[in-house]
């Protein structure tokens, strides 16, 4: 289950709007236990991308999904549900 403890604030995009980076794992579903980790990854980041997740692209945050989000709750809401949580 995804809380507001899995997220990290970063800086805003260029709009003013804010943004919260999560692990590729906390978007992981029982199911992908068998798959390897790039695998893995692949698989969360198109669950991330259905919601409006992308590629966080930095050396300090391997692994990173970055959304933007006004409401964290909502975010949170939305991938328990596609993760099935």
């Amino acid at each position: 289950m995804v809380t507001f403890d899995s997220f990290t604030r970063i800086k805003n995009d260029i709009n003013g709007n804010p943004r919260y980076v999560c692990h590729f794992t906390h978007l992981s579903s029982p199911v992908d236990v068998d798959a390897n980790v790039s695998e893995r990854y692949s698989l969360a980041l198109a669950r991330a991308r259905a919601i409006g997740g992308k590629k966080y692209h930095t050396k300090g945050y391997g692994g990173g999904i970055v959304f933007q989000s006004y409401s964290l709750q909502d975010t949170c809401n939305s991938i328990n549900k596609i993760i099935g949580a």
